[in-house]
């Protein structure tokens, strides 16, 4: 299958072992779900093959896409992404305690998850098309646009619009722009945010998750202590703000360098999302430390292969497409573990591929596909390089006629390179 698909086989490698691996720790993992919604880990073992295989499918249009079509869409996919979360706040539906999610009926879909990949690709053509020569233009070009999709974003998730925001930040750096720009845009951003939390605390209800991350933030710099001078029901509300983290840090402090066997996770019954906020507790109990590092390397192995591509393209568009969409899929990964293993506080950023599909799952793919169409393209550019000059090659070593009157300049010719004729 691999031959049969041009692209860095690296990749396109760990796209398919992530989701090979996706759908046995799925049904490991959603025994408490299916017990909850009464039917069995079979069912949602099906539904996660069916998301793998949609992910798949949005992957490969995704990669047999013309690079030129991404140039074009970049501006309509943020003003989609802008719009829709403008809608979210208005006729979103509320899962867990937040309204992130708009109904379409066969299925829920975040327009967050689009919003990050929207925001990647409008930078890559902003950074391309314009050279910034004044603060006011990087103002309006670049930090406008992010300032908007990170302040709708923040209305269902604090975490997600920091992690939009951080993102931005590193193409910016790698795109080389002027460190002062940065600097100031870094003021403007602080100010921002300090606006919001100063209307918020005046009572503007519309920024409603910042109590949740700022009661986060809380518990765990303070080491998850609860006084001894609360209530026996506030000492009860107290530890249920930290539940998952701490049947997190049993599950892994359970086991040591193999783990328990696939499928005989303990704490799976316990936390309240082992199958998508928690999946990498599930893999270090079941298959213990190996497992856990098994799984960031194939993470770092697909990195690594990103910043190789890089350095390949030839175009700032396709460089910085490449560059901000491998870390949003590596940067995500590394918080949801550094949560998992407590030394982070909670974020609700799912494992990318890993976790049990929807939006994410499908989004995400989109993102390995464009990444996997630029690498498409150079293989074929290169491919047909190759082809050139190989014809070239044989075209100036052709065999001449041989006369008598010259044989001697034909020997001659005949040992120089291809190179040399015009010596």
């Amino acid at each position: 299958m691999l031959s049969r698909l041009n692209g860095d086989k690296v990749i396109w490698t760990v796209v398919f072992l992530l989701s090979l691996i996706s759908i046995a720790l799925i049904y490991s993992s959603s025994s408490s779900l299916a017990y909850k919604e009464k039917t069995t880990n079979f069912a949602f073992l099906i539904k996660q093959i069916q998301f793998v295989f949609m992910g798949l499918v949005a992957l490969y249009v995704c990669y047999k896409v013309p690079l030129g079509w991404y140039r074009g869409l970049a501006n309509i996919a943020l003003l989609t992404s802008v719009v829709l979360l403008a809608l979210t706040p208005i006729i979103g539906v509320e899962i867990n305690g937040a309204k992130r999610w708009i109904n379409l009926g066969f299925t829920t879909f975040q327009p967050t998850e689009m919003a990050k990949i929207a925001i990647v690709l409008y930078l890559a053509r902003a950074l391309e098309v314009s050279r910034l020569d004044t603060f006011k233009e990087f103002l309006i070009r670049i930090i406008l646009p992010i300032g908007v999709t990170c302040i709708l974003i923040l209305i269902g998730s604090v975490s997600a619009a920091l992690f939009v925001g951080m993102i931005s930040l590193l193409m910016l750096v790698i795109a080389g722009v002027k460190w002062n720009y940065i600097f100031k845009a870094g003021g403007i951003a602080a100010g921002a945010l300090v606006f919001i939390i100063v209307l918020h605390m005046a009572g503007l209800t519309l920024f409603s998750r910042l109590d949740t991350a700022l009661s986060r933030v809380t518990k765990f710099v303070s080491n998850n202590e609860i006084s001894k001078e609360l209530t026996p029901e506030e000492k009860q509300k107290e530890a249920d703000k930290t539940y998952q983290a701490d049947m997190a840090k049993v599950a892994i402090s359970s086991v040591g360098i193999i783990g328990k066997g696939p499928g005989k996770s303990t704490q799976r019954y316990f936390l309240p999302h082992p199958y998508s906020d928690y999946i990498f507790t599930i893999i270090i109990e079941e298959y213990g430390l190996a497992g856990g590092i098994g799984v960031i390397l194939l993470y770092l192995w697909f990195l690594f292969r990103c910043i190789i591509l890089v350095k390949n393209c030839t175009k700032v568009f396709t460089a910085l497409t490449v560059a901000g969409l491998g870390l949003l899929i590596t940067v995500q990964a590394t918080l949801h573990i550094l949560v998992n293993v407590g030394y982070l506080p909670v974020t609700g950023h799912t494992l990318p591929l890993l976790s049990l599909g929807g939006t994410s799952l499908v989004i995400l793919s989109c993102a390995f596909g464009i990444i996997l169409s630029v690498s498409r393209t150079i293989d074929i550019s290169s491919q047909k390089k190759r082809e050139q000059e190989a014809a070239a090659t044989a075209e100036s070593v052709k065999p001449v006629a041989v006369t008598a009157g010259n044989m001697e300049e034909d020997k001659e010719y005949e040992i120089m390179g291809p190179g040399d004729q015009f010596k």
